[in-house]
């Protein structure tokens, strides 16, 4: 792969440390060292989990963890890194496809990602998968890195009565600036939204506004969703590679499940907010439970045939991310918190965070069963965590944006992290690394777990304890059984239930009062 170890350096770097370190320096010759890529002291190289493959903190890459996917596109067991970029300041979305450290390709999209997947669209051999790319109100499917297919969201129906505005103003019936007041006030009472035409001519000048009802007045009306969030969902098996749905999110509050052949609507779910993370588990054909974090601070819950959520999980803060881990839904917040839930909303646990959530995404590491949540923070930190225990924790140079953890090249277990000024950080995790709970910060220290030395019983403390027991028994004796003891029964035979032993109490004398 990228990672060359030190034993297996070229010739001419071999040749290059024996001048720097023997002949250079008899000639009175030294030369500065090179700058170490991702600096780090030998110590902290030997006691981390992690060897850091490539750091380029001029990669200029701006994305985050929705767009990032590790994927065997060509079916040649070299898995390549995809990235939905943004471009600086969001202004040249593009498609890169990263081989290593090195940009394999590129080329532009029409609108800003809004996330990527890989999915299988078919059984026929060869098992090579697609990739889907979420992008305006489309959906963009590459096979063999190849344009495939090109899904496009069902259109909406327009509003009557911004319709019939904009049919008045092609008949010339009305001006521009009443135009403008009768389309905010549909805007401010309507339950139907506006079209973008309509919207987009609200933000013009007035001097603006002719030209632009000239130009659009003889087109239709169309009133057009956008995708705000993607996922797979297996079809009918729950195999590695079984043939997957794509499941899209809307912004008009809308869930559609695709098929992967046909690329038609199997299923369409409605919620009370727009979905912006989504987790779901099951198959589609057997029984799925679909996760939607949605823009109004809940959690909605969604089984097979259920148009409407069954569950809701009410957070106290916006979600900043969503991963499901085994069967607790992990959910970070912008209150520098992470909370795991089960599908019912039960809250099992709170973690507290050293500094702001970015970015959220799932480590499995399949070899051993560990399934992990991690959080990229502002700090600079990435945090591995294990419901509420801390496995690990990454450093980097910059605020962390993005986080993608799987298969890359021929290494297993690769980490791919993005930071805030486009740069592009690669580790990859020791064959020989285990992650130990309890190492971490959070919850109990481990010294709650440690038994005391406690010294042994002497005879002295036995008898001490004896005779502590025996005072306190007396003590919390009635007056009456102080001062009358009980008298020895000589009573009835053993037919009878009752003893003279039992019988009236002993009258007592009480203490006089002083006079």
């Amino acid at each position: 792969m990228f990672y060359t170890p030190s034993s297996e350096l070229p010739t001419h770097l071999i040749l290059r440390n024996q001048l720097r370190q023997v002949f250079f320096p008899s000639l009175g010759i030294h030369l500065p060292r090179p700058p170490q890529l991702f600096p780090s002291s030998p110590s902290s190289e030997a006691s981390s989990k992690w060897l850091d493959a490539h750091y380029d903190p001029m990669a200029n890459i701006h994305t985050f963890s929705a767009c990032l996917e590790l994927a065997d596109l060509h079916g040649d067991g070299e898995y390549k890194l995809v990235v939905g970029d943004l471009g600086p300041g969001g202004q040249q979305p593009r498609l890169k496809v990263l081989k290593g450290p090195t940009v394999l390709s590129e080329s532009p999209l029409p609108a800003l990602p809004a996330a990527a997947a890989t999915f299988l669209m078919e059984q026929h051999e060869p098992r090579t998968p697609a990739l889907a790319l979420a992008s305006g109100p489309c959906v963009y499917v590459y096979k063999n890195l190849r344009p495939y297919f090109k899904f496009s969201l069902p259109q909406l129906p327009p509003n009557p009565l911004e319709q019939d505005l904009w049919h008045q103003a092609k008949e010339d019936r009305i001006d521009p600036l009443t135009l403008k007041e009768m389309l905010e006030g549909i805007r401010e009472k309507a339950e139907v939204p506006l079209s973008a035409q309509s919207l987009r001519f609200l933000q013009l000048e007035p001097s603006e506004m002719e030209a632009f009802v000239n130009q659009h007045k003889s087109k239709s009306i169309r009133r057009q969703t956008v995708i705000t969030t993607m996922t797979t969902l297996k079809k009918n098996l729950a195999d590695e590679d079984a043939v997957s749905c794509l499941v899209l999110g809307t912004e008009n509050k809308e869930l559609l499940v695709l098929d992967p052949e046909a690329f038609t609507v199997l299923a369409k779910m409605s919620l009370p907010s727009v979905p912006v993370f989504l987790e779901v588990s099951g198959q589609f054909d057997v029984e799925f439970r679909l996760a939607a974090a949605c823009r109004n601070g809940n959690i909605y819950i969604l089984r097979r045939d259920s148009k409407r959520p069954r569950y809701c999980i009410e957070l106290s803060a916006q979600p900043v991310g969503l991963v499901r881990v085994h069967k607790v839904l992990v959910v970070g917040s912008n209150r520098d918190s992470l909370h795991g839930f089960t599908h019912k909303g039960k809250r099992l646990w709170t973690v507290q965070m050293p500094a702001a959530i970015l970015t959220m995404n799932l480590l499995e590491q399949r070899s051993r069963g560990l399934q992990a949540v991690m959080a990229g923070l502002a700090n600079g930190e990435v945090r591995i965590h294990r419901d509420k225990a801390l496995l690990s924790v990454v450093r980097t140079p910059d605020a962390v944006t993005s986080l993608c953890f799987g298969r890359y090249g021929r290494e297993d277990h690769t980490l791919i992290v993005t930071t805030r000024g486009g740069g592009l950080i690669i580790k990859i995790l020791k064959r020989t690394a285990v992650f130990v709970e309890g190492g971490g910060e959070a919850g109990p220290p481990p010294a709650q777990a440690m038994k005391l030395n406690m010294p042994r019983k002497t005879r002295l403390y036995v008898d001490q304890t004896l005779r502590e027991r025996e005072a306190g028994t007396a003590s919390s004796r009635p007056a009456s059984a102080l001062c009358a003891p009980p008298q020895p029964c000589t009573g009835p035979s053993r037919q009878t239930s009752t003893c003279c032993a039992s019988g009236p109490p002993v009258p007592t004398r009480r203490p006089s009062s002083p006079a």
